[in-house]
């Protein structure tokens, strides 16, 4: 990560326009999906047959499942047998397990762990927007075809999202924040620098004014979620992570105007006070919640607040980050959140609380993002309650009814594992087959 990155956040501070990224010739092109809207040919409709279909909204599997994809979207789902268009091309995954493509709610794809502290400073400010292309080809072949990139730099997210659009580059459906934003020498703000490098977050917002204003600006440009930082954070500099950084006052105003628009919220809050304020103030998703007391599940209970913990990636941070250049009180801090944070998710599971998949990728190598479903199964989920918070429980979470679940209607992204991942969930810790949209991204069976 680099300095002026905000705890498990993107570079805030730096500036400038991305450049078009499909000048970046290195990256596999998709498919696009034709946008016929009746008779399609034979060529664009795809008939999926395997063992087995994960339904994602009843936590079962389906037996012998087939499912008929038109111009990128699921037109039936059925039997293996039932009636098919004549001509369509056939995909058998024999003796496998279909489920949705999976959805990470929390990730940074311009961000790359292998630089921390300083270490980054070495590299155009470029640089970053072409890693982000590499990144997002990665969870896709991890088998997450949608994800919510929640803060960016230089637009790099809102950019990279309409290459991915466009058929030009390969990766996943992306949710944009842009900029996440928070108060001015807080979390999501520039805390690396002297002030003679006059470095800090453009949205900074210190009043309920400003944080309306640094909504509509965001959402001018791109943004189709809005993330901000109720407290401090972990890899910041000069924060704490149990530090309130924005005020009821400010988080309610986001929260009104972000909603006002039909974007959603979601915060960075470690801390107790700051999680709770965010929940009263109508803020939709809480992102790591490591430190919610018992208040605060009940806040979520009762407000219908949906918690994103990232209850893997302490592993990778303690394991590399000193390597990587992390410094000493960075580590310090996700040492001392680490076990209380998974201690907090098993605590808020148990309650009732809903809670989605994020894993903020970008801090631990992108690619990976598989390996938090063992955890949480470690800490109180059931292999199906952790898939559904990756497919089901997440589309609702993004207000979505176009990914998440195998039905008409939705989009034809689906993974398939070789055997049953509701006995074995480590098997979506390297996912053989992708489909994304009706074509086949990846296939290594």
């Amino acid at each position: 990560m680099m300095p002026y990155s905000t705890s498990r956040e993107p570079r805030a501070s730096r500036r400038g326009w991305i450049p078009a990224l499909s000048a970046l010739a290195l990256a596999v092109a998709l498919p696009v999906a034709a946008q016929t809207p009746s008779a399609s040919p034979a060529s664009d409709i795809v008939v999926v047959t395997a063992a087995r279909l994960f339904d994602a909204s009843s936590g079962r599997l389906v037996e012998n499942p087939q499912i008929v994809i038109r111009d990128g979207r699921i037109s039936a789902v059925g039997r293996a047998g039932d009636a098919a268009p004549e001509g369509a091309r056939r995909i058998d995954l024999a003796g496998m397990t279909v489920l949705p493509g999976l959805i990470d709610m929390h990730v940074h794809l311009d961000s790359d762990p292998s630089y921390g502290g300083y270490t980054g400073l070495q590299f155009s400010d470029r640089f970053w927007s072409v890693l982000a292309v590499k990144h997002a080809q990665q969870t896709l072949q991890a088998g997450f075809t949608t994800v919510r990139n929640v803060g960016a730099d230089a637009w790099n997210d809102v950019g990279l999202r309409q290459a991915i659009d466009e058929g030009k580059l390969a990766g996943p459906r992306i949710v944009t924040a842009a900029y996440s934003f928070g108060a001015t020498g807080g979390h999501c703000d520039s805390t690396y620098f002297p002030p003679s490098m006059a470095q800090k977050n453009p949205y900074n917002a210190d009043s309920a004014a400003e944080a309306r204003k640094s909504v509509r600006e965001l959402r001018k440009y791109g943004a189709q979620v809005i993330k901000i930082c109720a407290t401090g954070g972990v890899f910041s500099r000069n924060t704490e992570p149990g530090q309130q950084q924005m005020s009821y006052e400010e988080m309610k105003a986001v929260a009104d105007e972000a909603h006002q628009w039909g974007l959603r919220v979601a915060a960075h809050a470690h801390g107790a006070a700051g999680i709770r304020d965010a929940i009263r103030a109508g803020v939709d998703t809480i992102e790591h919640a490591s430190l919610i007391d018992e208040e605060g599940i009940r806040l979520a209970k009762q407000h219908g607040a949906w918690l994103s913990m990232d209850i893997y990636n302490t592993d990778y941070t303690q394991a590399e980050g000193k390597k990587n250049g992390v410094l000493e009180d960075n580590l310090r801090k996700d040492r001392e959140v680490g076990d209380i944070q998974r201690e907090n998710f098993r605590r808020a599971h148990a309650a009732g609380v809903k809670m989605v998949y994020g894993t903020d990728a970008g801090v631990y190598p992108h690619g990976l993002n598989g390996k938090q479903f063992a955890v949480m199964t470690r800490y109180g989920m059931s292999a199906a309650q952790a898939i559904r918070a990756a497919t089901f429980d997440a589309a609702q979470a993004l207000g979505r009814k176009d990914v998440g679940l195998v039905e008409a209607g939705r989009w034809g992204d689906l993974i398939a594992v070789a055997g049953d991942p509701t006995q074995d969930v480590r098997l979506l810790e390297a996912v053989p087959v992708v489909i994304k949209g009706g074509e086949v991204v990846k296939d290594v069976r």
